[in-house]
């Protein structure tokens, strides 16, 4: 084999090999006959926990979680438990409550070998990983952390000096054999988490630090080496994953052939999926396991390779997804830990905030995934709550407020299922924001503004599209705006509105947002360009609570279902101007929201001032692409004849959501029309020392012209006459020695009929042709 190739292991596998016997599991590669003893080395792996620690039905739960690990270690001793991140972070109300102690302990004591670092675990920053979560536990100085297995990230580093900011990489001996295990984050890290709190790590290329650290670790002794990265799939189909123009895609095609198997998350999906590592002339094909467990515990991910002992070759690998509810034992250890975290949030969380009118959703696909790329209800009013946290002079004077929408981990509904209003308790809002951010009060310029609501349209640092293409921010009350997403990248907003007056883009604004988008989170750079940025040190969830004991103390908190973005799309051939009594049209898009139980309308009313144009059906149909269309209506009115001239507005208004939005137009003065001047004899004939009569009729497509029309010969004006009202003039000319006189009648025009000219030829008889009539 040529040096210049990457080291190639020749893998095969066969069902003599291995003895499971598990529903769904699928075998990678041949068979071939093996004379030294194969140890069997099982991989257990899961990703995305998010502090799932209580069953609910499809949620395992933390206890099942670790008596399936228990269980089937029993069954192989040489089993390793691993993960691929996001194990605290975005936790329910048990956990977050409690700084995630409770996962970290039930993880623990189910036996958690390895993890890969995932952007949750990095919420509170990289001091808070290393210093708290992986610290070891102490009841003085660290009370809620002590991870007993390790973190591993080969691509996070240490910005200052390069150095590992945890360990790459981590080895599982198991006497004949050993398991080498690479970690890596995502590379959108920068954009996930407050990037103040990561401002001295730099995170590198996945791709090239787990090839080199999977060639190190085969150096160091690995028969096997996994790659646990926090990436994932953008879905389930399994040929789709290697031509997709992705992140991930990359990963399945250029990690390296040393790595054997490639366990992700990060994207919540569950897959079992192969894919050929070489296809060298004269070498067998590898396939390689591409795995991912999905998301809350739902399943284990088994890989079970086969190990020839003596020489340290693959002989095989079995892979399968578990599912875990119903299907393993709870371990009474676990058991407790989660029980005693229950009772302990039960008592923290059950204090009531008030009542809720209605429900405060999430944006919804139509499979009821939530979508991160549509307005809410709920994102609209955290936003408003944190707009009038900061409004006091002492925390910035906040006039407009932004919430992202992955800082939503939960619809807000209440208790029960009975008819609203229902109580919200603190647990239930705490499961609203689990995050602790604090808002951050920053002076924006109105260009500022326009630049972040652009942003919602994502680019990362590097110019790349993430995997979420479009994320809708919340906005706080009496913030409006039009976009057009047809238009060019970063010309897509088409105005922005505060509280009704349009926002001036050389003015300051004060805006607040939580201290995950203050510094430039969720790709939106363009607040971390904001001026006088203060942390008014108020946490988000401190601040709904106040918010409900303001406004929900004695009466229920009403549901704002108006849309406060809306999509305005006029036709390519649409003119600049309208003259009166012409139509307009233009598609209106993102006029509902897209949750169950919201509030539509059926149609929008378009008003020009106190006059009402017309109306519009509004389809809304549940999507299925993470965007913001759901409610479209095709708009076509009619503007009044008597419109006055210059800039005009149009208000199209929801009787039942509430929603009021401004539409710009510019209106012309209308056209004239074109009259036609018609002599009654083209070419008159007449004495010589007689005046000629020219009779002249002015008429219009639409209506009856007035003005008057005037004689002239060579520049000279011979005569005048105003218009009848049938539109006819007759005018005198002459009298003129013999010959012929062109004579130019112009039509002066009025206010609806444009100016004319046309020409009539006397010619003027002699005298001998007068009395003889010839020549």
């Amino acid at each position: 084999m040529s040096s210049a190739r990457p080291s190639f292991r020749r893998r095969t596998a066969g069902a003599t090999c291995l003895t499971l016997a598990l529903a769904g599991v699928t075998t990678a590669g041949a068979v071939s006959a093996q004379a030294d003893p194969i140890v069997d080395v099982q991989i257990l792996a899961t990703n995305d926990f998010h502090g799932r620690i209580q069953a609910n039905g499809t949620e395992a739960g933390a206890a099942v979680l670790a008596g399936a690990v228990q269980q089937l270690r029993t069954e192989n001793p040489n089993t390793v438990f691993a993960a691929a991140g996001d194990l605290i972070g975005a936790s329910t109300f048990e956990s977050f409550i409690q700084h995630d102690k409770p996962t970290i302990d039930a993880l623990n004591a189910a036996g958690l070998d390895v993890s890969a670092v995932g952007n949750h675990e990095l919420d509170q920053g990289y001091d808070d990983l290393l210093n708290r979560v992986m610290a070891p536990y102490d009841a003085d100085s660290n009370p809620f952390g002590g991870a007993q297995w390790q973190y591993v990230a080969a691509n996070l580093k240490v910005r200052a000096t390069g150095d590992d900011a945890v360990p790459a990489t981590w080895i599982k001996d198991f006497g004949d054999v050993q398991v080498g295990f690479v970690g890596a984050v995502t590379e959108e890290l920068p954009a996930l988490v407050s990037p103040a709190g990561i401002a001295d790590l730099e995170v590198q290329s996945i791709v090239d630090t787990t090839n080199e650290e999977a060639d190190a670790l085969k150096a160091e002794g690995a028969d096997v080496v996994v790659l646990l990265v926090h990436e994932g799939a953008e879905s389930t189909d399994c040929a789709a994953m290697p031509t997709a123009d992705n992140a991930f895609a990359s990963i399945v095609n250029d990690v390296s052939p040393e790595v054997d198997a490639i366990v992700s998350g990060h994207t919540h999906l569950a897959y079992d999926c192969t894919f050929p590592v070489d296809e060298w002339a004269g070498e067998a094909v590898t396939e390689r396991p591409v795995v991912s467990a999905g998301q809350y515990g739902y399943n284990l991910n088994q890989l079970v390779y086969s190990v020839d002992a003596a020489t340290g070759e693959v002989a095989g690998v079995e892979t399968g997804i578990l599912p875990l509810a119903g299907a393993y034992p709870a371990d009474p250890d676990v058991t407790t830990i989660v029980a005693d975290a229950v009772k302990e949030a039960d008592v923290l969380g059950a204090e009531p905030l008030g009542e809720i009118g209605g429900a405060f959703n999430r944006a919804k696909l139509s499979s009821g995934a939530e979508n991160r790329g549509g307005e809410s209800t709920l994102g609209n009013l955290v936003a408003e709550v944190q707009r009038w946290a900061t409004e006091a002079p002492e925390s910035g004077e906040a006039q407009i407020a932004f919430m992202n929408p992955g800082g939503l981990r939960a619809d807000m509904v209440g208790s029960g299922t009975d008819a609203f209003p229902r109580t919200l308790t603190y647990k239930q809002a705490a499961a609203v924001q689990p995050f602790a951010n604090t808002l951050v009060n920053i002076d924006l310029t109105g260009e500022q503004i326009k630049a972040v609501l652009e942003q919602q349209w994502q680019r990362d640092a590097d110019g790349n599209v993430p995997s979420r293409p479009f994320l809708r921010l919340g906005v706080s009350d009496g913030f409006t705006s039009t976009f057009d997403a047809n238009r060019e990248e970063g010309d897509r907003i088409t105005g922005i509105w505060l509280d009704g007056e349009a926002i001036d883009p050389a003015a300051s604004y004060s805006v607040t947002v939580n201290s995950f988008l203050a510094s430039g989170g969720d790709n939106f750079r363009a607040f971390a360009d904001g001026a006088n940025a203060r942390d008014t040190g108020k946490a988000d969830l401190a601040a709904f609570v106040d918010y409900m004991a303001t406004f929900a103390a004695d009466e229920p908190l009403a549901v704002d279902p108006s849309q406060q973005a809306v999509g305005v799309s006029f036709p390519a051939d649409a003119p600049e101007a309208y003259e009166p009594g012409t139509t307009v049209a233009f598609d209106v898009s993102s006029w509902s929201m897209s949750a169950p139980g919201d509030v539509t309308d059926p149609e929008l009313t378009v008003s020009l001032g106190d006059t009402v144009l017309g109306a519009a059906a509004v389809t809304t149909a549940a999507g299925t692409t993470p965007d913001d269309t759901i409610g479209t209506a095709a708009v076509s009115v009619e503007l009044p004849a008597d419109t006055p001239a210059g800039a005009a507005t149009l208000t199209l208004t929801g009787a039942a959501t509430g929603t009021e939005v401004t539409v710009p137009i510019e209106v012309t003065e209308p056209a004239k029309a074109t009259p036609t001047l018609t002599v009654d004899a083209p070419e008159t004939a007449v004495a010589w020392l007689q005046p000629a009569r020219i009779d002249v009729s002015v008429e219009t497509p639409d209506g009856t012209p007035t003005g008057k029309v005037t004689a002239t010969i060579k520049g000279k004006k011979v005569d005048v006459d105003a218009l009848n009202k049938k539109g006819d003039a007759r005018l005198w000319a002459g009298p003129f020695q013999p010959g012929t006189v062109e004579v130019e009648l112009r039509y002066s025009g009025d206010d609806a009929t444009e100016a004319a000219t046309t020409t009539t030829t006397i010619r003027v008889k002699s005298l001998w042709e007068v009395i003889f009539g010839g020549r």
